[in-house]
């Protein structure tokens, strides 16, 4: 086995997405992958947890790229816009990705298990309540805190989906402004 090959994470990843669309996320071992990757399970437990890790290994990266942008908005913007620049900010970091197939694969997998669907929710919600505390701490009431954190992961999560299953290449970041004015003009 190439264990001391380099590049081993990657070849994991895409060990791991290949099997997760077929034969399915449940119905995948770890020891599938590490064999589809051409590495030992202990090479793949040096790298993931477990093979959920593998979908969700980004999450810390991706909140830290919320509330970093939410502290550093200008003071002028309204929470609204502090909460969706932190939006912006997850959205460029999931554009500035070197497998730009890795997010949209990465979807699939979730969409088609249940359990992956409520880890993701829950990203997502923890995502959201931390920016509502980011938004607190500039000064923003509890509760407008907490419309401004909901309305901004709302654009988010309606961009991405358009974002990940559109047949042509999209700027994530201009979707997320998109669904925030459409939010805008409901109000």
């Amino acid at each position: 086995m190439g264990r001391w090959e380099p590049g081993a994470r990657e070849r994991l990843v895409e060990a791991a997405l290949d099997l997760f669309a077929e034969p399915g996320f449940e119905q995948t071992t770890v020891a599938d992958i590490a064999s589809r990757a051409g590495v030992t399970e202990r090479t793949f437990f040096r790298h993931f947890a477990d093979k959920r890790e593998v979908l969700f290994a980004g999450s810390d990266e991706f909140q830290a790229a919320v509330l970093a942008a939410i502290e550093a908005a200008p003071a002028e913007l309204s929470p609204l816009e502090v909460a969706a620049a932190g939006m912006e900010a997850a959205a460029t970091l999931l554009q500035s990705r070197p497998d730009h197939e890795f997010p949209r694969r990465r979807a699939a997998a979730i969409a088609a298990n249940r359990s992956l669907q409520e880890r993701e929710l829950l990203k997502l919600a923890t995502v959201t309540t931390e920016s509502a505390r980011a938004l607190e701490s500039r000064g923003v009431p509890v509760v407008d805190a907490s419309v401004a954190a909901e309305a901004a992961m709302a654009a988010f999560r309606l961009a991405f989906e358009r974002w990940v299953t559109a047949s042509e290449a999209l700027d994530l970041r201009l979707l997320v402004w998109e669904r925030v004015a459409a939010f805008r003009a409901l109000a």
